[in-house]
């Protein structure tokens, strides 16, 4: 029980942060938050983005 209540206040925490994050770290949160949740995808994209616009990243160069 104690395990489910830190990791809960740990994702309270990053979302709080996310926009001071640099972008690698955000981007491995996001793809370990997203494993096996890939119908979820969009939807915390959207939240992260509209919480912290400054997010929105252009493209990573090819």
């Amino acid at each position: 029980m104690a395990e489910a209540r830190f990791a809960e206040l740990l994702g309270q925490a990053a979302m709080d942060v996310w926009g001071d994050m640099p972008r690698d770290i955000q981007e491995a949160l996001f793809e370990t938050a997203m494993k096996g949740h890939a119908g979820e995808r969009e939807a915390l994209a959207r939240l992260l983005h509209d919480r912290h616009p400054r997010t929105a990243h252009p493209a990573k160069p090819s």
